[in-house]
C-alpha cells in the first residue's frame, strides 16, 4: 500500500468517526393525543432551557392557550423582566397534521401576514402529560428547546422528577434546564 493510500484511508476513517454519533438519542416521542379543551387555560413555567426569545424573562413566566372557533389555539406568553415590566407575546398554534395524529403542533408568534412563510412556525411537542393535566413537558424534535409546565407556580418534587424522566426518555440533557422563579413580585 503506497503512503498516499494510507492518508486517504486514514482519513477516510477519519472523517466517519467524526460524523458518526457514538450514541444516537432515542427518537423525540410525543404522547398520542391531547384534549385541547382540557389543555386550554394558564400554565406556569417551571423549567426551560435557555433559548434568544426568553432572553429578558427572569421571572413569572406563564403561558396561556384559549382555543378558537377555527380550531386553533392562541397562545399568550407573558414573564416579568429585569425592570420589573410583563412582556407578553401572542401567537397561533394549530395541528402539525390534520388530522391530527399525536400531540404535535407547530406554532408562531410572527405576524399574520407572515403565516405562509414554513420557517415561522415552530415545533411544540407534548412529551409528558398526566391524565390530570397537572403538568406537561414540551419540546421539539432537534431538542433545542425544552419546557416544563404546571398548572400550579409550584411543582412537586415528585412531579418534577417524572418530567426530569420523561425528558431524559426523549434524549434531553436536563442538566441544561434552568429553573423558572414564579411569585416573585
Amino acid at each position: 500500500m503506497t503512503r498516499s493510500t494510507l492518508w486517504l484511508c486514514a482519513f477516510a476513517l477519519g472523517t466517519l468517526l467524526a460524523t458518526t454519533p457514538l450514541m444516537a438519542a432515542p427518537d423525540v416521542r410525543p404522547i398520542a393525543s391531547v384534549d385541547l379543551d382540557r389543555y386550554a387555560g394558564r400554565w406556569f413555567e417551571i423549567a426551560k432551557y435557555p433559548n434568544r426569545f426568553q432572553k429578558d424573562c427572569v421571572a413569572d413566566t406563564t403561558a396561556e392557550y384559549a382555543l378558537r372557533p377555527d380550531g386553533r389555539v392562541t397562545v399568550t406568553n407573558r414573564c416579568r423582566q429585569a425592570d420589573g415590566s410583563m412582556k407578553e407575546a401572542v401567537g397561533i398554534a394549530r395541528w402539525r397534521e390534520q388530522p391530527p395524529r399525536d400531540a404535535t403542533l407547530k406554532v408562531r408568534f410572527a405576524p399574520a401576514w407572515l403565516s405562509f412563510v414554513p420557517q415561522v412556525w415552530g415545533d411544540y411537542w407534548i412529551l409528558a402529560l398526566p391524565a390530570d393535566y397537572r403538568y406537561v413537558v414540551v419540546g421539539e424534535p432537534s431538542r433545542k428547546y425544552l419546557w416544563i409546565l404546571s398548572r400550579t407556580p409550584q411543582m412537586t418534587t415528585g412531579d418534577y422528577e417524572e418530567a426530569l424522566a420523561a425528558a431524559t426518555a426523549n434524549g434531553y440533557d436536563t442538566a441544561k434546564l434552568v429553573k423558572t422563579p414564579q411569585g416573585a413580585r
